[in-house]
């Protein structure tokens, strides 16, 4: 729990249902890019996609890719976009990519509702846009398809934000590929990244900006909920920081390569809650099932140790005059819960170090040597329970000249213990509107 917790013309038609039905079905691998940095690097292959209905005519296709010769040196790609057809996704002027965070792979961020009777199939970020005209691209990263039961990370070693920013990259060279031998043009693409996602995004960036322009592949960028380094007057959060890093840095130095196990704790805290929820708690004596469950939502800062940002929670959460978690303001408990058994069970370590060393400034990392050279229009999301303010100073450290914020407040600043959430953004019955909606109006008008 150490871990910081920290997505064409009609007259194509016939066409384009032939040309992905070929390709969506074939055995081989057909689209290749390079997977590395230099001339002799393996390709890495796009093909045997799989699909299902999300909702209506909207449809998700996946696509599994090796980036490297290990067991688990795999990423998933994922588009949802509407069809016109069986395997024929309608042709799209904007186009994003999606990042998710820790513990939750694309699915469980950005497409939760779809594995949840809680709330309607269609309630996720990625099905809005979707419906909206937007073909949505995004990304599992490596430690998403390691299995539970896994007993040796050593292949975690070298598992860091440069590698994870790499695969980023080799998602969106994949995607842009396909839309170009698809119709819809080899336009850039807005990339979003949602927490520890937008770490890896920002990573990316700063990156791209060594390319030669005809490899850039970044039309835009939606950082959500998530700051890369902290403003000079943070002090106390930098020092918390400080403190984190120092211990998970021993941690990984002396051969710990997994991050704590965080997927499988959250698996843990759901299920009780689900299926046992007024069953005493082993976890927090006195409590419930539930309660706990409500707490690590409302209270997640109290699950760290120590809290780096004040008063930090995934969901904005009403409490009793105890202090005891009774429920969810503006999402419903039950999606969740939900959302957290899809939690992915193992995450490497290297990234959150990685992000430690910047929240702290030291000690030195490359990843931000170049981010003045970003000059891609930004839009930052946030929530003023979650991230909210204090990733506006990260910012300040690029070179874009179109720079917006949309931070979601709900609540006089004094009460930013119960506002609005880092996972309300995703979760939050009024998400649509407050939050999808606003994101929406930014891609379709860059």
């Amino acid at each position: 729990m150490a871990a910081w917790l920290c997505m064409g013309a009609l007259g194509f038609a016939q066409q384009a249902r032939a040309d992905d039905e070929r390709w969506g079905r074939q055995n081989t691998e057909s689209l290749e890019q390079p997977c590395g940095e230099g001339e002799a690097d393996e390709p890495c292959t796009l093909g045997n996609a799989e699909r299902r209905q999300l909702a209506d005519d909207i449809f998700e296709y996946t696509y599994r890719v090796r980036v490297g010769p290990g067991a688990y040196d795999i990423i998933t790609l994922h588009r949802v976009v509407r069809e016109l057809g069986p395997w024929s996704p309608m042709r799209t002027v904007k186009s994003m990519f999606l990042v998710h965070g820790d513990a939750l792979g694309f699915r469980g961020a950005f497409l939760s509702s779809a594995a949840s009777p809680a709330v309607p199939a269609g309630q996720s970020i990625a099905v809005f846009l979707a419906r909206k005209g937007v073909d949505v691209w995004g990304i599992d990263l490596r430690w998403v398809h390691v299995p539970a039961g896994t007993t040796d990370f050593s292949f975690m070693k070298d598992w860091n934000l440069g590698l994870h920013a790499r695969d980023v990259g080799t998602g969106l060279s994949l995607a842009r590929g396909w839309r170009a031998y698809t119709g819809n043009g080899a336009g850039r693409m807005t990339l979003l990244g949602w927490s520890r996602g937008a770490t890896v995004s920002y990573a990316y960036l700063n990156g791209e900006t060594q390319q030669p322009q005809d490899k850039r592949h970044v039309s835009g960028f939606i950082p959500v909920d998530m700051a890369y380094t902290f403003a000079p007057g943070a002090t106390q959060e930098r020092q918390a920081a400080c403190q984190t890093h120092a211990a998970l840095a021993q941690a990984q130095a002396s051969g710990q390569y997994e991050g704590g196990m965080l997927g499988l704790t959250l698996q843990g805290l759901a299920g009780l809650a689900i299926n046992q929820p007024a069953a005493p708690s082993s976890i927090l004596p006195g409590s419930t099932n539930r309660q706990v469950a409500l707490l690590f939502g409302s209270a997640t800062h109290a699950f760290q140790n120590p809290p780096v940002i004040p008063a930090y929670h995934w969901i904005g959460g009403q409490f009793s005059a105890e202090g005891l978690p009774t429920g969810f303001s503006w999402t419903a408990e039950s999606f969740f819960f939900d959302t957290l058994t899809q939690a992915s069970p193992y995450q490497s370590i290297g990234e959150q170090v990685d992000t430690l060393a910047m929240w702290c400034g030291a000690p030195d990392v490359p990843y931000d040597d170049n981010l003045a050279q970003v000059r891609v229009p930004v839009l930052y999301v946030g929530a003023a329970g979650g991230v909210g303010g204090y990733g506006l100073h990260s910012l300040s450290l690029l070179g874009s000249a179109d720079v917006s914020t949309h931070v979601v407040q709900r609540l006089p600043a004094m009460y930013r213990a119960v506002d609005y959430g880092h996972a309300d953004l995703f979760l939050a019955s009024d998400a649509q509107s407050t939050v999808w909606a606003p994101i929406l109006d930014w891609v379709q008008r860059h």
